[in-house]
């Protein structure tokens, strides 16, 4: 498997450096990469706290990396299903996460933040 990190999507995303915006778009289009989940946590949270993308941005940049097939993921309808709830709530990704473990793997969540245990209830 060959992975990679969030400064490579970040770099494809922003294409705000002319050297490795062109250097991660190469790799991008001309490999098969994974984008662990972990990574693309990190991904949101840049996007989101340092360069001030709005949550429906950030949600369909990352939906369309993995409809274009640039990235692959090892649980995609996960991921996708926690993009939707960042969309669509002011839950912080890790939350959404969990949400879509809940929905999609069907996990059981425990936490104390009343709430996303009322949302994730609510979705059951």
């Amino acid at each position: 498997m060959t992975i990679v990190d969030a400064n490579i999507i970040l770099r494809y995303v922003l294409d705000d450096h002319e050297e490795l915006s062109t250097k991660a778009a190469d790799i991008l289009e001309n490999n098969r990469v994974t984008l662990p989940i972990a990574v693309a946590c990190e991904v949101v949270f840049v996007l989101q706290k340092v360069y001030e993308v709005e949550r429906d941005k950030i949600q369909e940049v990352l939906k369309g990396l993995v409809e274009e097939e640039l990235v692959f993921l090892e649980k995609p309808e996960l991921l996708l299903k926690a993009l939707d709830c960042y969309k669509e709530t002011r839950f912080d990704f890790v939350d959404c996460l969990l949400w879509a473990y809940s929905q999609v793997d069907s996990e059981i969540v425990f936490t104390f933040d009343k709430k996303l245990d009322k949302y994730i209830k609510k979705n059951i």
